[in-house]
């Protein structure tokens, strides 16, 4: 049985790699996740320091806008965006809170 052909390449290769790019692009993806909290914990730090909330609403309905319209200009679900959005500053918003906990914790 002869393989189908997808532009000239078979299939099965083609597969390969693209999902060796899918692989590349999660593991890029992960590390400026890596980075995005560790800029986020020296926020954490600061705002326990300096006695401000965790959480900045202004803040995050500013960046829900200007997402939203990145994530439309790239051809990617204005939604989707604003939903992983939502739920990264759901966990920044934890990690400031437990370090304003354990802040006050401190003798």
């Amino acid at each position: 049985m002869e393989s189908k052909k997808m532009q000239g390449e078979s299939v099965p290769a083609k597969l390969l790699e693209l999902r060796e790019s899918i692989d590349n692009l999660d593991a890029a993806i992960i590390l400026m996740l890596a980075e995005r909290f560790r800029c986020t914990r020296v926020i954490g730090s600061l705002k326990a320091e300096h006695d401000l909330p965790p959480s900045d609403p202004d803040r995050e309905v500013q960046q829900v806008v200007r997402l939203r319209a990145l994530a439309a200009n790239a051809g990617l679900a204005p939604d989707f965006a604003e939903g992983f959005h939502q739920y990264v500053v759901r966990e920044v918003v934890r990690h400031h809170e437990q370090t304003r906990r354990d802040r006050a914790a401190r003798p």
